[in-house]
């Protein structure tokens, strides 16, 4: 299984350097497609509803939030109905995006899996998200097996 793991490592990093030089291209960072994404499809959200579709923690939102308005791509705005809530907002320039960074992901995603047929691309894709599942899922107690010192008798 640990090659499991050296290859998903390897294949993230790969994936990762690829989709950070093309979305560069268009003024956004690695991770900022995904905010962009959310809020293509619905503008306003506040940082908590964009933190639980994204399944990451508020702060991780705030503090991409905040590169993204010093990039121009989003601003900030109170809610009208709840001065206590802040709304993202796509600007102009990150509306004007969408095409360009849909696209350069769609070919990302081509190119990698170009050498794989219809039936592996939907075998990877049932993998992965059973992967998902299981990592967000809830954890297993730890194992202290080996944490705990022998007695030599059958003890713990």
């Amino acid at each position: 299984m640990t090659e499991v793991l050296r290859l998903l490592t390897r294949v993230q990093k790969l994936l990762r350097a690829a989709a950070d030089e093309a979305m560069s291209r268009h003024g956004v960072r690695i991770g900022q497609n995904l905010v962009l994404e959310v809020l293509w499809q619905a503008d306003g959200l506040t940082p908590g509803e964009l933190a639980a579709r994204l399944q990451v923690t508020t702060p991780t939102i705030v503090n991409t939030a905040t590169r993204m308005e010093d990039a121009g791509l989003l601003v900030r705005r109170r809610d009208p109905a709840d001065g206590r809530l802040v709304r993202l907002h796509l600007t102009p320039r990150a509306r004007a995006a969408e095409r360009p960074i849909t696209e350069a992901r769609r070919r990302l995603a081509e190119h990698a899996t170009a050498t794989l047929t219809d039936e592996e691309r939907r075998h990877l894709l049932s993998a992965l998200q059973k992967i998902i599942d299981q990592m967000t899922g809830p954890t297993p107690p730890p194992d202290h097996s080996e944490d705990t010192p022998s007695t030599g008798t059958g003890d713990p």
